[in-house]
């Protein structure tokens, strides 16, 4: 009988434990409220599943090299513009990470709280919040070293903001 309730009391102490620990990535894997948000362009894991998002939801506008379309920097004859490099010619790492994880979660017209024409959607629907910070250190991970340290900065300077 001792056996048993040591057998069981070891199951319930193990079983609180993995709880935890579920618990704790849940907290930490998406943001919440005011969370500050970090790319994390040397975690191959998270990069890897990026490229994979990356290809699926971005590529068809922005390029499979991260490229953006031709003339992105002048309006088309519906006034909107062309979507954007994501490389180090564009200005993607111009913005610190919490600016680009709220563009891409909720779109350019919620971030100014006005009307702008423009092609980006918002993927609050469609991509969790670690999907997204996947994606934008994916295209992190593929600017130059350089281009990472100068982001690094921007997106330090606006955290201390």
């Amino acid at each position: 009988r001792m056996a048993k309730l040591s057998t069981t009391m070891m199951l319930l102490v193990a079983g609180g434990a993995l709880m935890s620990v579920v618990v704790a990535y849940f907290i930490t894997s998406a943001p919440a409220g005011n969370a500050r948000i970090q790319l994390m362009p040397n975690d191959t894991e998270l990069v890897s599943l990026g490229g994979a998002v990356y290809v699926q939801n971005c590529a068809a506008c922005h390029g499979a090299a991260l490229q953006g379309q031709a003339n992105w920097r002048s309006r088309m004859a519906n006034g909107r513009l062309p979507a954007p490099p994501h490389d180090e010619t564009g200005h993607t790492w111009h913005h610190p990470d919490d600016y680009l994880f709220a563009v891409t979660k909720y779109g350019i017209e919620a971030m100014i709280k006005n009307t702008y024409p423009n092609n980006m959607p918002a993927y609050e629907d469609q991509l969790s919040d670690r999907e997204i910070i996947a994606v934008l250190s994916y295209i992190k991970s593929q600017w130059p070293r350089k281009i990472q340290r100068q982001h690094d900065q921007i997106s330090q300077r606006s955290s201390n903001q």
